[in-house]
């Protein structure tokens, strides 16, 4: 199971903590949780859903398959922040991390068969910004109510 706890955050804000377990059946739950709770901001339309929903089920799924090898153990955290500008993401996982700089292209004609390695080429894609932490653990992204720039 799951469980939200709600964080003291700024007013106007919504600001809480989502734990699950590193298993692929909460990832759903979650996601229709998370953005259940930006409609109450009124966000809505594709690119704020659909990027938005994408972009957690990719980061979970990371975090569950890639960072705790699925290990039902191991925990995943979603920090969430949601005002009238954006929607704040952080997924964390207890794995050992990675360095994003170093994966292959996904889009390379050489890796195009592969069966995994376009998660965070997705993150860059759909989201507003993303950045890891230095262990290569944690995943901060950033979806602007109105498009931005994105920095990567």
């Amino acid at each position: 199971m799951y469980r939200v706890t709600e964080q003291d955050g700024r007013e106007g804000a919504a600001h809480f903590v989502v734990e699950l377990p590193s298993e692929v059946r909460w990832i759903e739950p979650v996601v229709d949780y998370v953005l259940g709770r930006a409609e109450a901001f009124a966000y809505a339309g594709p690119r704020l859903t659909l990027n938005l929903r994408v972009g957690i089920i990719e980061a979970l799924a990371n975090a569950i398959i890639c960072g705790n090898a699925e290990d039902p153990r191991k925990r995943v955290r979603l920090e969430v922040t949601i005002d009238a500008q954006r929607v704040e993401l952080e997924v964390s996982d207890e794995g050992p991390g990675f360095s994003p700089d170093q994966l292959p292209d996904p889009t390379a004609p050489e890796n195009l068969g592969r069966p995994c390695g376009r998660g965070v080429y997705l993150l860059r894609r759909l989201m507003d910004e993303v950045r890891y932490n230095e262990r290569g653990n944690a995943v901060r992204m950033v979806l602007y109510r109105e498009a931005a720039l994105p920095v990567r």
